[in-house]
């Protein structure tokens, strides 16, 4: 008898229990607490699902067929801290889109089509710490798009369309440690692009179009430990392109088209552990900027055309002394004069180096 009083329960139950989960998704309930994650990956949804359960942790919305973000979409899962949008054809999202989420932490919406991001379209998401926006369209940065994100430590926009960094761009991500800018067209900096972002530990600028950076560009960057500027057009750096950046480790500049350094380029950064200079166009430089660097540990400066005359003593005398990680030695030759071409610059002495007059 007792059997046949709890069937109903078990069928009323198995009933909430399939209304509760999108049709063509999984639904895994864990437990202590309650919690349920939404599984909706690669299922042909071109509209947000309205029937998510209320205690969704966890969505993953990736690689459907969604164009647009409507308002209010997590109206009904206000515990949500996981939403996957990535790899949809997502080209608008609405101001009021992610109203209510305020326990969201991360969103992914990485390899859509948003070209734009709204005014204010972040405010709610007081606990977001991760923001992937990478492999979208986006062309502009505009501090009200950040609004009210205190507490965004992770913020990826790789693979957009970037031309210019303006003023102020960043300046409510006061909590900001992650900032990815890589592989855009970024050609302007403004030297108040980077206020706000005392925080920031990570900058990367690798492969954008920047030429030249303005001075005091990088001074609100007291936190910065790793700054990568790889594969840029860099011509030139001063003694004052680094000011600020007292606490930087890794500084990464390959690939650019820098043909000489002033003797004082790191006199902002004491607390370098790792330089990489390869591949530009250097001829020279001063080897006593180096030995006056008292951590450091690992120096790159291999594929530069090093004309091994007077001028490059100093380096030649840094390379044989320093104990530190260099480039493979056989990689660090001359191209000039004729009598050194290729020879190493670890085998050249003091003596044998004349500069032509």
């Amino acid at each position: 008898m007792r059997l046949i009083t709890c069937l109903p329960i078990l069928v009323l139950w198995g009933i909430n229990s399939a209304e509760s989960c999108p049709d063509n998704c999984r639904c895994t309930q864990k437990k202590s607490p309650e919690r349920s994650e939404v599984n909706c990956q690669k299922r042909g949804f071109s509209t947000f699902p309205s029937n998510l359960p209320m205690d969704t942790w966890v969505l993953k919305m990736g690689e459907n067929r969604l164009e647009d973000i409507r308002p209010n979409i997590l109206s009904v899962t206000p515990n949500i801290e996981s939403v996957n949008l990535e790899r949809n054809v997502i080209k608008s999202i609405h101001p009021q889109a992610f109203t209510g989420g305020k326990k969201l932490m991360l969103l992914n919406l990485y390899g859509n089509q948003i070209s734009k991001l709204p005014s204010k379209g972040f405010k709610d998401l007081l606990s977001l710490r991760f923001l992937l926006l990478g492999q979208n369209q986006i062309a502009t940065i505009k501090s009200d798009m950040f609004t009210g994100m205190r507490n965004l430590s992770d913020l990826d926009l790789p693979l957009n369309s970037l031309t210019a960094l303006p003023p102020s761009g960043f300046k409510p991500l006061i909590a900001l440690k992650v900032l990815d800018l890589a592989l855009n067209k970024i050609q302007k900096i403004s030297r108040k692009a980077f206020v706000g972002l005392q925080e920031l530990l990570f900058l990367n600028l690798d492969n954008n179009n920047l030429k030249n950076i303005p001075i005091g560009t990088f001074k609100p960057l007291t936190g910065l430990e790793m700054l990568v500027l790889d594969h840029n057009h860099l011509t030139t750096l001063t003694s004052s392109t680094f000011e600020g950046l007292y606490n930087l480790q890794e500084l990464y500049l390959r690939n650019n088209e820098i043909d000489k350094l002033p003797a004082d380029v790191f006199r902002h950064t004491p607390k370098l552990m790792q330089v990489a200079l390869s591949r530009n166009k250097m001829q020279t430089i001063d080897g006593n900027m180096l030995a006056n660097l008292q951590g450091l540990k690992e120096v790159y400066l291999h594929d530069n055309p090093w004309m091994c005359d007077c001028n490059i003593n100093s380096l030649v005398h840094w390379i044989t002394q320093a104990k530190v990680n260099q480039s493979p030695l056989e990689k660090l030759h001359c191209v000039g004069p004729e009598e050194f071409r290729e020879k190493p610059l670890h085998s050249l002495t003091s003596q044998s180096l004349h500069c032509t007059v």
